[in-house]
């Protein structure tokens, strides 16, 4: 299906477990082949193969299992942090240290990421924590365009409503963003449409002026 999100817009993704949403993201970004289709990225037609080509193109991905797939477990919160920048550097030319604690303390700052220092274990840090980091790895590369699968997911009460904050400016600082998010009434709140599917397919978009709980559920049963 086409699927456009513009600067400064949230859209959200919405369906029942096993609807295609997670895959549609993963294909975005570029960790699983699509059957068909490009991506029109700054007016330039583009074929998405590869995570690190997606980075490069001004994409970031916050996925679901951030456990699994988003953070290094053992490695610090300074590690984590600077990591998709390094990838999209270059390995053979790392960030000197300095640079490297200076960002992640820039970041601890400005997310209000708590934890004793930049070198903990982010493995130690609470889920909310682990979630601001990967946004920090995402947001240190300025991307066009970030898409997060279920971003509040299994994180204390604090933390969420400063999910929801970032979110909303992130929006107002003219990012693009894709949010995919089974917390109906968080959509219903921050989306400017919500896209709803279907045996990974689109099978209705709900603009703003209609959107509500009753309509993302009704259209979800249809």
């Amino acid at each position: 299906f086409d699927l456009e999100v513009r600067p400064g817009e949230i859209v959200g993704l919405a369906g029942l477990l096993g609807s295609g949403r997670t895959e549609t993201a993963e294909v975005i970004f570029g960790i699983k082949p699509a059957d068909s289709g490009t991506a029109l990225i700054k007016g330039k037609l583009q074929t998405l193969r590869s995570p690190h080509q997606a980075s490069v193109l001004g994409i970031g991905f916050c996925p679901e299992d951030r456990k699994t797939d988003g953070i290094i477990a053992a490695a610090s919160v300074r590690e984590n942090i600077i990591l998709a920048l390094q990838a999209q550097r270059g390995w053979l030319r790392p960030i000197s240290r300095k640079e490297q604690q200076e960002i992640a303390e820039r970041f601890i700052r400005q997310l209000g990421i708590r934890t004793p220092s930049t070198e903990q274990p982010i493995e130690f840090l609470s889920g909310g924590n682990q979630q601001k980091v990967l946004l920090s790895r995402w947001l240190l590369t300025r991307p066009q365009f970030l898409i997060l699968d279920e971003p509040t997911r299994g994180i204390d009460v604090g933390a969420h409503a400063e999910i929801l904050r970032l979110i909303e400016t992130l929006c107002a600082d003219g990012l693009a963003l894709l949010v995919i998010s089974s917390e109906l009434e968080e959509l219903v709140g921050y989306a400017d449409r919500v896209i709803i599917m279907r045996d990974r397919k689109q099978v209705a978009e709900i603009p703003l002026a209609e959107l509500s709980v009753p309509a993302i559920m009704n259209a979800i049963a249809a």
